[in-house]
């Protein structure tokens, strides 16, 4: 499925969002983020996904929101609340509600909005050509996307104040070295690194893989007893699956396990 500036497919258990505005910097309308949002709670409830990927096109993941199209509409408080309520957040929310693994490909520059909902992912590939800014504060605004809530786990508080409070863009380099990103690749080998990312995924037990990222989710709000009670019945679940079989027989008889999903 295609809409204006931005596509929309499943293919190999993966379901594909690609932000297709490259000569607005992949900037995103009302439109687009309504179709982002669907785009989250389909594969979510498609048992064929398995993984969910998301990147741009150009020499830009996202440049944030397109403020004339995203401006029409916000003349008073309430109308701008409503707006991010019922526009922009919605994205984030749908993004948090997923059990299958997000992965994001910063093809290029991430800025405000953008770096946001690349926040949002479980693991993120960028290329070296690519720029990051948490940039709010140069138009007198505040992070809308859940930046302040995702941006100090990823890079630590102070080094997030300091992006947030100045706007500045960091490298690739130094996004890696933040943690900011988990790996860098040319801008040309991108694209198949993030494929083979996330194909490898997708050939994974796909309960075992939604659980374990269940988990992880849970220990980091919980303590280590909670931690260890909710892995004990997620176990018993996984190893009632027929993937838990196969992938057992798979590694006894040194061959390629083929899972389907349950």
């Amino acid at each position: 499925m295609s809409i204006d500036g931005i596509r929309i497919g499943t293919r190999d258990h993966v379901g594909w969002i690609e932000l297709d505005r490259p000569a607005k910097k992949n900037a995103f309308t009302p439109e687009m983020l309504r179709e982002w949002g669907s785009a989250y709670r389909r594969f979510e409830a498609d048992p064929d996904v398995r993984v969910v990927a998301v990147t741009g096109t150009g020499d830009a993941f996202c440049s944030g929101a397109d403020l004339g199209s995203l401006a029409r509409g916000t003349s008073s408080p309430l109308e701008s609340r409503r707006m991010m309520t019922e526009y922009v957040q919605p994205v984030a929310l749908a993004a948090d509600d997923l059990t299958k693994p997000l992965i994001i490909g910063l093809n290029g520059v991430a800025v405000g909005a953008g770096l946001d909902m690349a926040l949002a992912g479980d693991y993120r590939l960028a290329a070296d050509t690519a720029r990051f800014s948490e940039g709010y504060i140069r138009v007198g605004l505040v992070p809308g996307d859940g930046g302040c809530h995702y941006l100090p786990p990823i890079i630590g508080r102070s080094r997030a104040l300091h992006m947030l409070w100045t706007g500045e863009f960091i490298d690739a380099a130094t996004a890696s070295s933040w943690g900011l990103v988990d790996e860098v690749h040319p801008f040309e080998n991108l694209r198949s690194a993030l494929e083979a990312t996330v194909a490898r995924l997708a050939a994974q037990p796909p309960v075992a893989v939604q659980l374990i990222k269940r988990a992880v989710r849970a220990g980091a709000h919980g303590d280590l007893r909670l931690s260890l009670d909710l892995i004990a019945s997620h176990q018993a679940v996984v190893q009632s699956t027929k993937d838990s079989a196969e992938a057992m027989a798979a590694f006894t008889e040194h061959r390629k396990p083929h899972f389907e999903g349950r």
